[in-house]
């Protein structure tokens, strides 16, 4: 039989650029879930027992490993790197990138064919313009998707 922490939710955040840090405080907050911040060096995170910052070595995808060994069922990962949410899809994690937008099985595919398409025209020389900058909008998508994750976790029998 599993033991109690295999059906614990945890958020694993991909701290780099992110810009819902505040909005998963405060969803974990709200569900009493461990949060782990993931980055390259020292950020501000809340002084709580709930919330660890997890600063990982600076070399290349080093936050994305650390994720991506961690990211199992039960486990939500906030990205909005595209290789690491396939990688995190495939360990049964739920998957939600800063705008709301959810990765599953059905969807990753695409979304890393489209990133490595762009990212060989921007190699090409070709002007792609980037991502759209972040808004309200975005930030009202991710707190809806996120508390739907938990939600839809617990209903599967997960806990805090």
């Amino acid at each position: 039989m599993a033991e109690a922490h295999d059906r614990s939710i945890t958020i694993l955040v991909d701290a780099d650029a992110c810009p819902v840090k505040a909005e998963v405080y405060r969803v974990a907050e709200r569900y009493d879930l461990a949060v782990k911040v993931v980055a390259n060096d020292i950020i501000a995170v809340p002084r709580e027992s709930r919330v660890d910052l997890v600063i990982v070595d600076r070399g290349f995808d080093a936050a994305d490993d650390w994720i991506a060994e961690r990211a199992r069922p039960g486990t939500v990962v906030v990205t909005a790197d595209v290789p690491l949410a396939s990688r995190c899809v495939k360990a049964g994690a739920a998957v939600i990138a800063p705008t709301g937008r959810t990765f599953t099985e059905n969807s990753v595919g695409a979304a890393l064919a489209t990133r490595n398409l762009m990212q060989d025209l921007r190699e090409a020389g070709a002007v792609t313009g980037g991502p759209k900058p972040f808004s309200k909008r975005d930030r009202s998508n991710f707190l809806s998707a996120l508390d739907l994750a938990v939600n839809r976790l617990k209903r599967d029998g997960f806990s805090a």
